[in-house]
C-alpha cells in the first residue's frame, strides 16, 4: 500500500499547482482587461483633446468646406439619420421574422442546417465584400429603382436607398443569429404550456415566446446598428459622395455619413482637418451612445413587462 503521508503530499503538491495556475489565469485575464480599458481610455482621451475645441452649434449646422474653420457635419450627419433609419427599417423585420422562422417553424432538416450554416458564415464576411455586392446589385443591376427612375423621380443609383440596402446586407446574419440565440433561451415549457391550453403555434410565438425574448432581441439590434453606424468601407464601395453640401431630400439622393467625412478629413494633410476629423468622431460616438441609450431603455422596459 501506498504511504498516506506521501499520498496526502502529491495532493497538496497537485493542488498548490492548480492554485498557481488559477492565479496566473486570473492575472492575465485582469491585465488584458486593464490593457484593453487604458488602450480605449487613451484614444477617448487623444480625439478628445484633439475634437472638443472644435465642437460648436456652427460645427454641428455647418457644410463642408474647403476652409476647416468653416467645415461642419450637418450634410455627414443628416445623412447617417437617413441611412440609419432606412437600415433599421429594411434590417429588423426581415433579420427578426427569418429567426423566428428558422427557429420556431422551419422543420429541422438539411435544408435548414445549410441555411444556418450560410448565415453563421455570412456573419464574418469582410464588410469590403458587402460593398462590391451593393455596387453589382444596387447601383448597377437595380439602378432604375435605387435611382427613383421607376418611380418617376430623377436620383442617383450611389442614393442613400443603395447605401441602405447594402448595409441591411452586412448586418442582417448578426441580428438572424443573435435573435435566434435569444428564441433559444426561452424554456421549451412556456410553449408546450400554450400548446396544451389549445394555442397554435404562430399564437405560442407571438404570445409566449416572443415578449421573454424581446431584450435579446433589442440586444441583437443594438449590436447591428451599432456596427452598421460606423462602417465606411462599404459605402466608399458603392460611391458615397465625400464632400456633399446638401441634406438628401429623398431615399434617391446622394449622401455622405459621418464615418466618410472623418476619413476625408483624416486624410488631408492640414492639421486643422484634423482637429475636424477629431470633432466628427465625437459628434459620431455622441450619436452612437443615443441611439443605443434609446435601444438599451426599450429593452429595460421590455424586461420590466415581464416581472
Amino acid at each position: 500500500m501506498a504511504n498516506p503521508a506521501i499520498v496526502d503530499n502529491l495532493k497538496d503538491k497537485h493542488h498548490r499547482r492548480r492554485k498557481l495556475v488559477e492565479s496566473l489565469f486570473v492575472f492575465v485575464c485582469i491585465f488584458a482587461t486593464f490593457l484593453g480599458f487604458l488602450s480605449l481610455v487613451l484614444l477617448i482621451v487623444g480625439v478628445a483633446k484633439d475634437g472638443v475645441s472644435v465642437l460648436s452649434w456652427d460645427f454641428i449646422s455647418s457644410f463642408p468646406s474647403r476652409k476647416a474653420e468653416n467645415a461642419g457635419v450637418y450634410s455627414a450627419l443628416f445623412g447617417t439619420f437617413w441611412l440609419m433609419g432606412l437600415t433599421a427599417l429594411f434590417s429588423v423585420p426581415l433579420g427578426v421574422g427569418a429567426a423566428i422562422y428558422l427557429e420556431e417553424f422551419a422543420s429541422k432538416n438539411w435544408l435548414t442546417k445549410l441555411i444556418q450554416i450560410n448565415i453563421a458564415n455570412l456573419a464574418g464576411v469582410p464588410s469590403i465584400v458587402y460593398g462590391l455586392l451593393g455596387l453589382a446589385i444596387f447601383v448597377r443591376a437595380l439602378s432604375d429603382f435605387t435611382d427613383g427612375t421607376a418611380f418617376g423621380y430623377e436620383g442617383t443609383a450611389r442614393s442613400v436607398l443603395s447605401g441602405a440596402l447594402t448595409m441591411s446586407l452586412l448586418i442582417l446574419p448578426m441580428i438572424i443569429t443573435s435573435t435566434q440565440e435569444a428564441l433559444k433561451a426561452v424554456p421549451n415549457s412556456y410553449r408546450e404550456g400554450s400548446y396544451a391550453l389549445g394555442s397554435t403555434r404562430w399564437e405560442t410565438v407571438r404570445n409566449h415566446v416572443l415578449p421573454p425574448a424581446m431584450p435579446g432581441v433589442l440586444t441583437s439590434i443594438i449590436l447591428g446598428l451599432s456596427r452598421a453606424i460606423g462602417e465606411s468601407a462599404p459605402l466608399m464601395t458603392i460611391g458615397a459622395l465625400t464632400y456633399v453640401a446638401f441634406i438628401p431630400e429623398s431615399p434617391f439622393d446622394g449622401f455622405t455619413v459621418l464615418p466618410i467625412q472623418i476619413f476625408q478629413w483624416a486624410a488631408r494633410p492640414q492639421e486643422a482637418f484634423h482637429h475636424n476629423a477629431a470633432g466628427g468622431i465625437l459628434v459620431l460616438m455622441a450619436v452612437l451612445i443615443i441611439f443605443n441609450a434609446a435601444a438599451i431603455y426599450l429593452r429595460q422596459v421590455a424586461r420590466r413587462r415581464l416581472m
